[in-house]
């Protein structure tokens, strides 16, 4: 068997259940096979491995379910791919082959059952990784601060859930002056490239994933300016997306046997729970609606779950993620984010003013710089949202980064008839390389920024309620 070509990805994860990802490659059009084994680390014998027939039309990926599995627990596991040289084998009865496994061993760590045990999580986006003529140029750069956050995780206590990617994990649109990337086979080669740096397949290996897209997964402020002739490249962009970040999320459901639905995927935006922490992950760019008389940057249905989860969730702490700001807006270019859907915004901040929703956060990247800010209203006191951005992992030199002074901090953020929504800053803002590292204790959320080589920038508390 040989390794993996790219992953393994450990995506969604539970207390008793873990979705993995992974990559073989075509062999001379014959019939190829993936597999994947397990046991708890430490024990010798391994479970009985799982196969599936590799496609091209999968780009000969394959995200398998591991089921029934002991919360709180550390697994071993080990993936491969092969081509059994007889061409009437099936899953079962490759089964039977004395297979030699690839030698690299992987863990995963199962979700506690201990509901108020803290968690912690790491949060970054915009990682900025140039190709020229399908090669990336200078890759080192690109994967660089994914080995300070390996080092981070590999002492950290309490233990990492995981790492939310909360948008331009690629950039499909890097070279679009000179040479936009439109086909399919283009956009699959930005992916694997991307992931398959060591830096960030160790990562990827070893903490569950989580993410969201955002413009670059298609074109710069998707789609504010698409056209007709963009209707492919939209298709090329999702079918790979769909591939590479949303096979492994909650975004797909099980099956009753307990495999992956791989039936049409309806949305992109999903939840997860962790303990008493919930996260909704938004999809805040394929399901806008750029209308003069309904503008929307979440579609009904979604903004409509969204709302239905803020208000019916038990958890202790939600956490939204928004791939674009929620808050605070910016001087310029603002259009893009939730400050051109004023409407819609406010709607999701009456509802959690009215009917006293604590601990809310949201979640975001983009702006290629990071902060947290603290949102009030001045006619009611019980009301209280954090935000937390980090951007970016990696930037490119063409573009600036953020500042203090890229934002309006000196008007509301809103106002209505019953007051006015106020915020401020409660960080400095990052104009650098850098990730969060999100800690959340029975008594407060502690943000961490940290730069490319792993120095802790500044640290953030934000009291729980």
């Amino acid at each position: 068997m040989f390794k993996p070509t790219i992953g393994p990805i450990i995506g969604h994860t539970t207390t008793d259940h873990a979705r993995i990802f992974m990559r073989g490659d075509t062999q001379n059009n014959s019939w190829v096979f993936a597999g994947i084994r397990y046991r708890v680390s430490g024990s010798l014998e391994w479970s009985k491995p799982i196969f599936a027939k590799l496609s091209a039309l999968r780009d000969m990926s394959e995200v398998f379910a591991l089921n029934n599995l002991s919360s709180d627990t550390e697994y071993e596991y080990q993936a491969g791919w092969f081509n059994p040289m007889n061409p009437v084998h099936t899953v079962e009865s490759v089964a039977e082959l004395p297979l030699q496994w690839p030698r690299e061993i992987y863990r995963l760590r199962t979700r506690s059952s201990e509901v108020t045990q803290p968690r912690a999580y790491i949060v970054g986006s915009c990682r900025y990784l140039r190709m020229t003529a399908g090669i990336p140029s200078l890759p080192h750069l690109g994967d660089r601060i994914f080995a300070s956050i390996n080092q981070l995780i590999e002492g950290a206590q309490p233990p990492v859930s995981a790492t939310l990617m909360t948008g331009d994990q690629i950039y499909v649109d890097d070279l679009n002056i000179v040479a936009p990337d439109r086909e399919y086979k283009e956009i699959l080669e930005k992916y694997r490239a991307a992931f398959s740096q060591p830096n960030i397949q160790k990562l990827m290996s070893g903490t569950s994933t989580y993410m969201i897209l955002d413009d670059h997964e298609i074109e710069d402020n998707w789609p504010a300016h698409a056209d007709k002739a963009d209707h492919e490249l939209y298709r090329n962009a999702m079918a790979a997306y769909e591939l590479y970040q949303a096979s492994h999320s909650p975004a797909h459901e099980l099956t009753a046997s307990g495999e992956i639905n791989r039936g049409v995927l309806e949305h992109y935006w999903y939840q997860f729970s962790d303990g008493d922490i919930d996260w909704f992950v938004t999809d805040s760019r394929t399901r806008r609606n750029l209308s003069a008389d309904d503008r929307r940057i979440l579609d009904e249905a979604q903004e409509q779950a969204l709302l239905d989860w803020l208000i019916n969730s038990p958890a202790r702490v939600k956490f939204v993620v928004t791939s674009v700001m929620f808050y605070p807006d910016r001087k310029e270019h603002g259009d893009d984010a939730w400050k051109a859907f004023p409407e819609q915004r406010l709607r999701l901040l009456e509802t959690i003013r009215t009917h006293r929703i604590k601990n809310v956060v949201f979640v975001s990247g983009d702006v290629h710089g990071s902060l947290t800010s603290r949102l009030t209203h001045s006619e009611d006191p019980d009301f209280e949202v954090h935000t937390i951005v980090s951007s970016p992992l990696c930037n490119s030199k063409l573009l600036p980064y953020a500042k203090a002074s890229t934002f309006i901090l000196d008007k509301p953020l809103a106002r209505t008839g019953t007051g006015d929504y106020v915020h401020q800053l409660t960080s400095t803002v990052v104009s650098e390389d850098n990730f969060a590292h999100v800690v959340v204790e029975a008594d407060q959320i502690l943000v961490n920024y940290h730069d490319r080589d792993g120095k802790k920038l500044q640290s953030i508390s934000m009291k729980l309620r």
